[in-house]
C-alpha cells in the first residue's frame, strides 16, 4: 500500500512539474509576442500634425509590426475633447499615449501619472507643462520631442528679406501657450533689429478673419509661429493677406505652403518618427521614460512658396528650397 502511495505521489509531482514547465513556456512565448495598444491623441488635422502622426506610426510599425495597435483620435481643435480622449485612453488602459500638440499633451499629462505619455509637435515643454527652470527632462511619465526652431533665425529671415519695412504684425492664437511663447521671443529679436511690432491675438478660427483683416491694415509683414489654429485655416489668412500684398513669414512648412512666403521649418514626419523610436524603447523595456530627456529636431530647412513669392515679387536667396505643390 505504501509503495502504491509513493507511486501516486511521484506521478502527481511529475504531472505538476510538466504542467508548470508548460505554463512557463507559454508565458515566455506570450511575453515574446506581446502586443501593445498605443493611444494617439491629435489636436487637429493639418499637414504638420498629420506628418508627425504618420512618422510615429511608421517607426513603431517597423519595429513591432502587427504587435502594435493604434487607437487614433482627433480632437478637432477642442482642448476639452483632448481631455475626454485622454481619459478614455486611461480607462481602456492603453500601454502608451502619444499626444500630438500642446493641448493634447496637457490633457494626457493631467489624466495619468502612470501610463507613459510622449508628446510631439510641442514647442516648449516647460511652458506647456508649467515647469519652472525647465532643463530638458520632464521626469515622471512624460517625455517626447520638440518642434522648436531657432527663433532668432526666424527673426533674422524677416530682417534679411524685408530690411526696409517698419512694422511687423505677430498673428497667433491666444489659447495656444506655445504660440505666445514663440511670439514673445521673436518679438524681442525683431525689436532688436529696429522693427515696430504689433500683436494680433485671436481666440479661435471664428475671429481669425477679423483679426487678420485688422492686421493687414496696420503692418508691412506678418509673422506666424507654429500655430495649430492658423495651420488648419491657412486659406483664411491667404485670402486676406495676399490681396493686401502683405507677406507672411511662417514658423513651419505647412503654414508656409498655405499662406506664407518663407519659413525656417523642421520635418514633422522625422519628428514623429523620432517619437516613435522613443515609444518602441519604452514599450520593449529598453528605456525608462522617467530618464528620457526631450529630443529636438536636428535639422531645419529654409523654404519658400514659389506661387506667393512670384505674385508679391519677393526674391529669396539661392539656399531656399521651393515647397512642392
Amino acid at each position: 500500500m505504501n509503495k502504491a502511495l509513493r507511486l501516486i505521489t511521484v506521478l502527481l509531482v511529475c504531472a505538476m512539474s510538466i504542467g508548470l514547465a508548460a505554463c512557463t513556456s507559454g508565458t515566455q512565448k506570450e511575453k515574446a509576442g506581446q502586443s501593445f495598444t498605443v493611444g494617439i491623441s491629435q489636436l487637429i488635422q493639418h499637414a504638420a500634425l498629420d506628418a508627425a502622426t504618420a512618422g510615429f506610426k511608421d517607426a513603431l510599425t517597423e519595429e513591432l509590426g502587427d504587435l502594435v495597435y493604434f487607437d487614433f483620435q482627433n480632437a478637432q481643435g477642442d482642448p476639452n475633447t483632448c481631455a475626454s480622449i485622454a481619459n478614455g485612453f486611461v480607462a481602456s488602459k492603453v500601454d502608451l499615449i502619444m499626444a500630438n500638440a500642446t493641448p493634447a499633451l496637457q490633457a494626457a499629462a493631467a489624466a495619468t501619472a502612470d501610463i507613459p505619455v510622449l508628446g510631439t509637435s510641442i514647442t516648449e515643454y516647460g511652458v506647456a507643462l508649467d515647469i519652472a527652470d525647465f532643463d530638458g527632462l520632464v521626469g515622471g511619465n512624460v517625455s517626447g520631442t520638440s518642434d522648436l526652431a531657432p527663433l532668432d533665425r526666424q527673426a533674422e529671415i524677416v530682417h534679411l528679406l524685408f530690411p526696409d519695412v517698419k512694422t511687423v504684425g505677430l498673428l497667433y492664437c491666444s489659447g495656444e501657450a506655445n504660440s505666445l511663447y514663440q511670439v514673445r521671443t521673436v518679438q524681442g529679436y525683431l525689436e532688436g533689429y529696429g522693427y515696430r511690432c504689433l500683436n494680433f491675438p485671436f481666440t479661435d478660427s471664428n475671429d481669425l478673419a477679423a483679426v487678420t483683416t485688422s492686421a493687414v491694415s496696420q503692418v508691412d509683414v506678418i509673422y506666424v509661429p507654429t500655430d495649430n489654429t492658423v495651420a488648419s485655416n491657412t486659406g483664411i489668412v491667404d485670402h486676406i493677406c495676399r490681396p493686401a500684398r502683405v507677406p507672411v513669414v511662417a514658423g513651419e512648412q505647412g503654414i508656409c505652403a498655405g499662406c506664407g512666403v518663407v519659413a525656417l521649418s523642421i520635418d514633422y514626419y522625422d519628428l514623429g518618427y523620432a517619437t516613435g523610436k522613443m515609444a518602441c524603447d519604452i514599450l520593449t523595456g529598453k528605456a525608462d521614460i522617467r530618464q528620457m530627456p526631450i529630443q529636438y529636431a536636428p535639422n531645419f530647412k529654409h523654404l519658400y512658396n514659389p506661387e506667393i513669392c512670384e505674385e508679391l515679387g519677393i526674391q529669396v536667396p539661392s539656399n531656399y528650397e521651393a515647397i512642392a505643390d
